[in-house]
């Protein structure tokens, strides 16, 4: 499948970076943003932008999502169950 996103010709540059660089950080964004909503799998956020999920994982925090996102009472009961 493919998406395809109209973008102002310019905008590479104003964000000093090669069009192919524009189309990884984009992808890499939505991969992002659609784990960080529990809508795809680290694996499959991996996959979406060409890397391996240790890889993907390693960058999250570039884009402030944390790795393990988990509120108290789910990490005592994940504690629990190790």
């Amino acid at each position: 499948m493919q998406i395809i996103v109209e973008v102002p010709g310019k905008l590479p540059d104003a964000v000093h970076s090669t069009p192919q660089q524009f189309e990884q950080e984009a992808k890499m964004a939505m991969a992002v943003k659609l784990y960080e909503m529990k809508r795809l799998s680290s694996g499959m956020a991996a996959s979406l932008v060409g890397m391996n999920r240790v890889q993907f994982l390693g960058e999250l925090h570039r884009y402030g999502v944390a790795v393990i996102d988990m509120d108290d009472a789910e990490l005592a009961e994940d504690i629990a169950n190790a």
